[in-house]
């Protein structure tokens, strides 16, 4: 929807976000805030869409998804694609790195299409159609019917900038055929705006202004106030390259009545120019031309004023965070230490137990022995009497021994028993008799 209605575009990405938040699917919401923020660059919100971005940037690294990562990079350089060729190629590279560790030949085409447009805004021509015939064979190889318009409408341009005004126009004519069947009414506009700059390099006055028609058209439908100032500015150029000075005036009043947000970097220097030659044709106008001057002047004063503002809070808000981060890091450093000193208090209170564990195992082996030489020793004394009892119970059953005699000795051996008996059992009940 980027390229028919990019409204749509932040409108789905808003329900997806808010979707993908109530299940706390961080994917989702990094792709949303992603989506979003495309959908605010083809309005030309800048401001919305690079916030946007870095909240997605900041999704995509927490759950270190490097493909995101290497498309938000990819987006981001297209916000200065346009304005700082070097910042844009930054983002380009960063991104094309990640690209082609992953091997995503996706990304790595639409990324060449980018950087060539770089190269084109820094007037390097062959690198630049270098850069967009490289894309041109990697969306054809993955049937990306849409990327393939946008390579060939940006050869297109190519071509007329090194003045090869025929196969210009046949790409851009081929370009606008295909656009026109996959319903992209943003490349449709983008591409007219070219072709109309062709036809007034050529002196084909009625084609020009009949592109510019369907172009103002086609810009009205995708909503965007940057292309209807371009279209403006051509139609000037086409009123001027005519001599119809009037004409071209009104166009310039219109093009001043634009708020600054609405140009590229450079709009303001082309302006000046232009209308420092309308002056030199039609002095009449000078006045008038220096108040809408004036007036565009105080709009951008307050457009910049306005940005900063945004940058300002956006600073703050950055700032906030890395003092929540530094806050939290220092939390977690003091918990961790907190952990390290119970695990040292658990390690000595382990050690501890294990000599008590020993010394109580080598008691109670001393004991063990003792208790068993204790046993013996009972063994031993009880069997001595117990062995005599026997024998005179032999004796008086063979008739050896007097009746009153062996009652007497068994008496005396039964005693014996029971003596060593009590022995026993008050050494069970005092130990240290027996020195345990």
């Amino acid at each position: 929807m980027r390229l028919t209605d990019p409204e749509q575009t932040v409108e789905k990405a808003s329900k997806a976000l808010s979707l993908a938040q109530k299940i706390d699917y961080k994917e989702g919401i990094a792709e949303s805030y992603r989506v979003m923020g495309i959908g605010h660059y083809y309005l030309d919100h800048t401001v919305k869409a690079i916030d946007n971005y870095l909240l997605a940037l900041n999704y995509f690294q927490q759950i270190k998804d490097l493909q995101g990562e290497g498309k938000v990079l990819n987006n981001i350089g297209n916000l200065y694609r346009d304005n700082d060729y070097d910042k844009a190629l930054d983002f380009f590279q960063k991104a094309l790195v990640i690209g082609q560790k992953l091997s995503d030949n996706h990304l790595i085409a639409s990324l060449y299409l980018n950087i060539g447009t770089v190269y084109y805004h820094k007037k390097s021509f062959y690198q630049a159609l270098n850069y967009y015939n490289k894309s041109n064979v990697m969306f054809a190889a993955l049937k990306d019917s849409i990327n393939l318009v946008q390579a060939m409408q940006n050869k297109g341009v190519m071509y007329f900038k090194l003045n090869q005004f025929d196969k210009a126009e046949g790409l851009l004519i081929e370009a606008i055929a295909r656009a026109k069947q996959l319903d992209l009414n943003g490349s449709v506009a983008s591409t007219d705006l070219t072709i109309a700059e062709l036809y007034i390099a050529q002196n084909k006055f009625n084609k020009a202004e009949e592109t510019i028609r369907e172009g103002v058209t086609f810009s009205k439908i995708v909503k965007s106030e940057k292309m209807q100032a371009d279209y403006e500015l051509t139609s000037y150029q086409l009123e001027f390259k005519r001599k119809n000075y009037h004409q071209a005036v009104l166009d310039l009043y219109d093009i001043y009545k634009q708020d600054s947000a609405s140009y590229k970097s450079n709009s303001s220097t082309q302006i000046t120019l232009m209308r420092e030659q309308v002056n030199q044709q039609a002095r009449q106008h000078e006045n008038e031309i220096l108040r809408q001057r004036q007036d565009y002047d105080r709009v951008k004063f307050w457009g910049v004023a306005v940005v900063a503002g945004l940058l300002l809070v956006l600073v703050g808000s950055l700032i906030s965070n890395v003092k929540r981060k530094a806050k939290t890091n220092i939390q977690l450093t003091n918990l961790n230490a907190e952990v390290s000193r119970q695990k040292d208090n658990l390690d000595r209170i382990n050690h501890h137990l294990e000599e008590i564990i020993d010394e109580r195992t080598k008691d109670l082996q001393v004991k063990n022995k003792k208790l068993s030489e204790y046993s013996s020793y009972l063994s031993h004394q009880i069997r001595g009497p117990i062995a005599t009892l026997k024998g005179l119970m032999n004796l008086e059953k063979e008739g050896l021994v007097d009746q009153p005699e062996c009652i007497n000795m068994m008496n005396k051996c039964v005693g014996e028993i029971d003596d060593k008996i009590i022995e026993m059992s008050d050494m069970l009940h005092d130990p240290g008799r027996a020195g345990f």
